[in-house]
């Protein structure tokens, strides 16, 4: 049976300050109404039931992934697997671990892998591909898709193809892989698309998931074992403990270094598919919607004699006069202006703004948890100010905190409160005051979302002011 294991771990920087660390580019929609995780799942429809669906994540991500998928219409959070990563280990690791937990289930299954951040423009031309490079899989190669370029790309790494394999009438032809080529230069890159024999490396994958154990176990026996030992453990009431145990110590190595530069059964199918790598804003530029003068205007955007430039607006009015080869990205808390012949310099912006501990390089304006939003509207010495949305039938955590009091004043919906040994329900236009060092807990009963606003004062008013005493999401005492 065919199983999609989807990579959707990564950070996504060179798309700030849409893209945040702890909202990453996978997450959002970028390209249509459907975030790019929904839409590398939706690809896969009528291929992969939802059941042999497999995300692996980022512990941090797990209920963002979950809430995305079970917005789409196939899935539900029961259907598809969530994987999560203690810590990140690249790409090795990640697979390894789906495929230890695919084997188990079908002993005979055959892995598509893919990172959920990507663009594929001729859906259809994919599919069948898939269909294709699977019946390699079956005979156990290692197969990847090699992309046919249609430009000199230094961003992307590069395959050469080797001999040519025998394949039935009518299907694409595979080659071996003679080598695996790092991001070259501008014109070693042109040599390689004039010659016909290289292909850009997109990542995407098929083999046995015991193919690829056996692989791993030939080329990384230090991983294998540890993956090994996690699966002796999942059965037992430790196994979370065991895994974050276990892979701490694993190596943090990708599967084109550790495992495929090595194999010898690995083939690459050249894929003519639209394929993009959504990682930098002149690539969304170039497959977004333009104006008549190759501008793509999103949002609240006043434009005059602009020309061949993205602009974007989240929320407040921008004006833009006579700029050429411009990105603007306009967020609450964040502005980019860039010459889109420099955007691949955001992620220094972004590692600059890390170094100054600056929380607008990894957080976003308004932050998702498992029970909804909460958005800093003002904040100064010994005050903050939040707006807090609690979707249906969801609860914050029994908690309290050492060094801030809260006042919460409902605007919106019905809140269910305990305050200390007090329980509330609290209609719009009421409030409650939470003294420091109190137990209390917030809920929405009822069926629209609750919206409150939050007033702290105290000393200090970090996020990691907080104990947990209870939690219906599972998440950490503290932090």
């Amino acid at each position: 049976m065919l199983h999609a294991v989807i990579l959707a771990g990564g950070g996504g920087t060179r798309l700030w300050p849409l893209s945040r660390t702890q909202f990453p580019k996978q997450f959002l929609s970028l390209l249509g109404d459907q975030t790019l995780l929904q839409q590398t799942v939706s690809r896969l429809e009528t291929m992969v039931t939802p059941q042999c669906v497999w995300i692996v994540t980022g512990k941090d991500y797990q209920f963002l992934v979950q809430s995305q998928l079970a917005a789409l219409p196939r899935m539900s959070t029961a259907a598809a697997q969530v994987l999560t990563e203690p810590l990140a280990r690249n790409t090795a690791a990640a697979i390894g671990l789906a495929a230890m937990h695919i084997q188990r289930r079908d002993p005979e299954a055959v892995m598509i892998v893919l990172p959920a951040d990507h663009w594929i423009e001729r859906r259809d031309a994919f599919v069948a591909l898939l269909q294709e490079a699977a019946t390699l899989a079956k005979r156990d190669f290692l197969v990847t898709l090699g992309i046919v370029p249609n430009r000199p790309e230094t961003g992307y790494g590069y395959i050469k193809r080797g001999s040519l394999l025998a394949q039935p009438p009518g299907q694409t032809p595979p080659y071996q892989v003679e080598r695996f080529v790092e991001k070259p230069s501008l014109p070693v890159a042109q040599e390689y698309v004039s010659s016909g024999l290289y292909y850009w490396n997109a990542g995407i994958f098929l083999w046995r998931a015991a193919t690829i154990l056996q692989e791993i176990a030939t080329h990384m026996p230090a991983l294998h074992a540890g993956l090994m030992e996690i699966a002796r453990s999942l059965d037992k009431k430790n196994a979370a403990d065991a895994l974050a145990t276990i892979y701490q110590r694993l190596e943090s190595v990708s599967i084109d270094y550790g495992v495929l530069e090595k194999a010898s059964r690995l083939v690459v199918v050249p894929a003519d598919i639209g394929w993009s790598d959504l990682g930098e804003w002149t690539t969304i530029h170039r497959l977004s919607p333009h104006d008549a003068r190759g501008n793509t205007l999103t949002g609240n955007v006043v434009n005059l004699e602009n020309d061949n430039s993205f602009i974007y607006s989240s929320r407040r009015p921008v004006a833009a006069i006579g700029l050429k080869n411009v990105v603007v990205v306009d967020t609450d808390d964040a502005l980019l202006v860039c010459a889109q012949d420099r955007v691949q310099e955001v992620k220094t912006v972004v590692q600059h703004l890390q170094t100054q501990g600056a929380e607008v390089a990894t957080t976003p304006h308004t932050v998702q948890r498992p029970w909804g939003t909460y958005t800093v509207l003002e904040e100064g010495t010994n005050f903050k100010v939040k707006r807090i949305v609690v979707v249906p039938g969801a609860s914050l955590s029994l908690q309290m905190h050492h060094q801030r009091s809260e006042h919460w004043v409902v605007v919106r919906g019905v809140a269910h409160v305990v305050n200390g040994e007090q329980e509330l329900v609290l209609p719009a236009n009421q409030s409650t005051y939470i003294p420091q060092e109190t137990k209390h807990r917030l809920a929405n009963p009822g069926t629209e979302p609750l919206e409150i606003i939050e007033v702290q004062t105290g000393p200090y008013l970090g996020e990691d002011d907080i104990v947990r005493f209870a939690d219906i999401y599972g998440r950490t005492t503290r932090g």
